[in-house]
């Protein structure tokens, strides 16, 4: 069996770490690549490959890319947006998302309390996901704050597409304020100001979704304060563990991949 994870840049992802310390545990016989595909690649590159593979994880700037040459779509690859993960099956391929679930299992590992409102810094597809994984937590306010509020249209109109129908209101990002229960950051280490910190914190739970820069500005306000804080490797291991089981029919060993994760950044 072959799987891979595809993206453009692609070289830096730890999921190869990750979904090969999961076949290593459990004595499976497959590999996992990173293999670069430029924007515009993906159905050619799919349209390649032998019956020898199973599946891909996609990264950007693929995941629309997917949505469009899948011969099935999962309902949540279609109300985030796009579709981070690609299975063959008997008639096709399948794509689907599990970068949603994944978010929802990150953020309940790390805190199980009651969660009513939230902020997200950040208005791409990153802030999609996460924005329809709070729906999915029960998040009924969520505040969305883009530097360029008009360029979080997508986000935005794909968190209200939510069954549960949130209250989802934009602001500048130079506007926002205090978060609420949870406050996700998918905007760079860069942007998170003194100012900007001071305005959103504190917070019950700080997701950031980079693992890179660690810690962020923000997290380690965070800490200082005795916040809960989830990890961008929390969400990569989350969502792979998902990917995984998609791939294999295995459970994915969540521990194994956890610490090779951590390997593998303690590496670089």
């Amino acid at each position: 069996m072959r799987c891979a994870v595809l993206g453009d840049p692609v070289a830096h992802s730890l999921s190869p770490s990750l979904h090969r310390a999961g076949y290593a545990a459990l004595g499976l016989e497959a590999t996992y690549d990173a293999v670069r595909v430029p924007a515009g690649g993906l159905a050619g590159f799919v349209a390649g490959l032998g019956p020898e593979w199973r599946g891909l994880s996609v990264t950007a700037p693929l995941k629309r890319e997917a949505l469009a040459l899948a011969d099935e779509v999962s309902d949540l690859a279609v109300l985030a947006g796009g579709a981070n993960t690609l299975v063959r099956t008997p008639t096709g391929w399948l794509a689907d998302n599990t970068d949603v679930p994944g978010a929802v299992a990150a953020i309940r590992e790390r805190f199980a309390g009651d969660l009513s409102t939230a902020t997200v810094l950040g208005g791409g597809a990153t802030a999609a996901s996460v924005g329809l994984a709070l729906a999915d937590l029960g998040i009924g306010a969520i505040t969305v704050a883009a530097r360029n509020p008009a360029n979080a249209a997508a986000a935005v109109a794909a968190i209200e597409r939510h069954p549960s129908a949130p209250r989802v209101v934009v602001v500048p990002l130079d506007e926002v304020g205090r978060a609420g229960n949870v406050l996700v950051s998918t905007v760079p280490a860069a942007a998170q100001t003194d100012d900007l910190v001071g305005r959103v914190l504190p917070a019950d739970v700080v997701f950031e979704v980079t693992y890179n820069e660690w810690p962020t500005p923000l997290v380690a306000a965070a800490l200082s304060a005795g916040a809960t804080v989830v990890s961008g490797l929390d969400l990569l291991v989350h969502q792979a563990v998902l990917q995984f089981g998609m791939f294999t029919g295995h459970d994915g060993p969540l521990d194994a991949m956890r610490s090779a994760g951590e390997a593998a950044l303690a590496a670089r």
